[in-house]
């Protein structure tokens, strides 16, 4: 174990239900997630907040953001997403990360309080992660 429990799960060292990974960036579920099918998108490289993300990497690296949150509704059957990141004041893990939370309308989420779950079991979490690399290809 490193550090950075991020940087854990991009080398491998932690498991995690991973729906997205490439050069730029690794997308896993949340093990705490707001809704099921909450996603977390860090880039490999270990910037700590938005500001050190390097220019050159903005664009990619949000462009992973982007599809992630594109293929959610048909996914995982939700309306819409919410798409957040902390820098530094609630940031549970000191790596940039962008929430990608799937949102239906009446759910329950109310400004910035998050409620936060968990997955009824590891097979639950790899059905939602499966569900998700199944739309992102």
């Amino acid at each position: 174990m490193g550090e950075c429990a991020f940087c854990d799960v991009i080398a491998g060292a932690v498991p995690a239900q991973t729906v997205l990974a490439d050069d730029v960036a690794v997308a896993f579920l949340d093990r705490r997630p707001v809704f099921k099918g909450h996603v977390l998108v860090v880039p490999r490289e270990h910037v700590p907040t938005l500001a050190d993300l390097p220019a050159a990497v903005i664009g990619p690296f949000f462009l992973r953001v982007q599809r992630v949150s594109a293929v959610m509704p048909a996914a995982l059957g939700c309306q819409g997403t919410f798409v957040a990141a902390n820098n530094v004041v609630s940031q549970s893990v000191p790596h940039l990360h962008v929430h990608v939370v799937p949102r239906t309308k009446g759910d329950g989420l109310r400004g910035f309080f998050w409620p936060r779950g968990r997955y009824d079991s590891a097979a639950e979490a790899g059905e939602y992660a499966s569900r998700l690399r199944a739309a992102l290809g």
